[in-house]
């Protein structure tokens, strides 16, 4: 277990949905101090666009409030650096700004000059060695180049230069782990973990079902996550279309057209805060995980997959290879079965919804959400943290 280790990350913006930054985050400030910075930028902004000067404007204001405590040992700061991340004197003048503000942090929170540095993003390459740490950690989650935003051979390079000076290098999905492996050996697998407790309050009895569902008759398919482009929005119209009795709960926040959803037996509630999802999870028949096959999909692992199972879901999904790992195609009681079936097809979607809605049962749902127990986010957390202990004390024997 790693304890009293002061860490510095780069990262997402704190306040977006969480994702395994703010899980494995969290976990580890429980034992150590973390500052977490907020997004530096993965490409130039559109200044035309209402949407990046919208995030502009929020990161002068988050600036503005100085570094937030969230809780004990983890402390949010919202740096001002140019949003330029293939710019060479962007990035000059960012190093000199970024090595100020974190060792005033640093100093302020008592972390000390034997630092770790962590970053979730493969711009954070360009602060590599200019900060001062004594360790760095690369986390990847995603083959950052087939995002649609980003410069996909410039973050190529900078991804390959970023695992080759880290430390140690974690991937989680086993796609991405035979990727990064050729840049560092010591690069190892961190499948994502779950906060079982929270999503199985969904099997609660106690638990009383979100208002926005509670007048819903029959079968509930649900999905949750951001819907952006990777998320197929036509195989959710083609099962409302093919079974007008069932209702689909959409619950995220749309950066796309979802025109095409407008219809009787869907319902788009936009994002939820992570504490209000398991009363709407509890009505779910259905976790659905419809995303477009392509190679940024093909390399993720949906931390949604273990948040449906915890809280008792049976789950069909389009055929991820992380997902395929769980997929069983039984969705009852048998010995063995967990719940989980893939399609390639939306026919073969429609097919496994309808399996899933027959067989399901009140004992296949606990049995789910008890199997999740073995894969919470902190037993995922320390065997992170004794990798870094091991790598630490073998870099310090050099």
């Amino acid at each position: 277990m790693m304890h009293g280790e002061s860490i510095v990350c780069f990262a997402k913006d704190w306040s977006e949905d969480p994702t395994s930054n703010n899980h494995v985050m969290k976990m580890l400030a429980r034992d150590n101090q973390v500052l977490w910075l907020n997004s530096i930028s993965t490409r130039t902004p559109d200044f035309k666009s209402g949407r990046d000067l919208g995030k502009i404007v929020k990161k002068l204001k988050g600036f503005a409030k100085g570094p937030v405590d969230v809780e004990a040992g983890l402390h949010v700061y919202t740096p001002i650096v140019l949003p330029f991340p293939h710019s060479r004197a962007a990035t000059t003048a960012n190093a000199q700004i970024l090595k100020g503000s974190v060792g005033l942090l640093r100093k302020k929170y008592g972390m000390g000059s034997d630092f770790q540095l962590w970053s979730f993003i493969p711009t954070a390459v360009k602060y590599v060695g200019k900060l001062g740490e004594s360790l760095v950690v690369y986390y990847c989650t995603d083959e950052w180049s087939h995002f649609s935003y980003v410069d996909g051979a410039k973050i190529v390079a900078m991804e390959k230069e970023l695992c080759e000076r880290a430390d140690i290098v974690f991937t989680t999905a086993k796609t991405l782990l035979e990727r990064k492996k050729q840049y560092n050996p010591e690069t190892h697998l961190a499948s994502h973990g779950v906060d079982v407790a929270h999503f199985a309050k969904a099997l609660d009895p106690k638990t009383e079902l979100a208002t926005e569902v509670r007048d819903i008759e029959g079968p509930v398919l649900g999905f949750v996550g951001l819907i952006q482009d990777w998320v197929d929005t036509d195989a959710i119209a083609y099962l409302a279309e093919k079974r007008p009795d069932w209702t689909f709960v959409i619950i995220g926040k749309s950066l796309v057209d979802v025109s095409h959803l407008n219809k009787p037996n869907v319902r788009l509630l936009g994002r939820k805060a992570y504490a209000e999802l398991p009363p709407y999870m509890k009505r779910f028949d259905v976790g659905l995980i419809p995303f477009r096959l392509n190679e940024l999909t093909r390399n993720v692992n949906p931390i949604k997959l273990r948040e449906y199972f915890s809280a008792g879901l049976p789950v069909v999904s389009s055929d991820i290879p992380e997902v395929r790992h769980y997929a069983d195609g039984k969705f009852g009681e048998e010995e063995g079965a967990l719940g989980c079936g893939v399609y390639t097809t939306h026919e073969e979607l429609l097919a496994l919804c309808e399996r899933a809605l027959a067989a399901d049962t009140p004992g296949a749902r606990r049995k789910r959400s008890q199997a999740m127990l073995a894969e919470t986010w902190e037993k995922k957390v320390e065997a992170l943290g004794n990798h870094i202990l091991r790598v630490k004390e073998k870099k310090r024997r050099r």
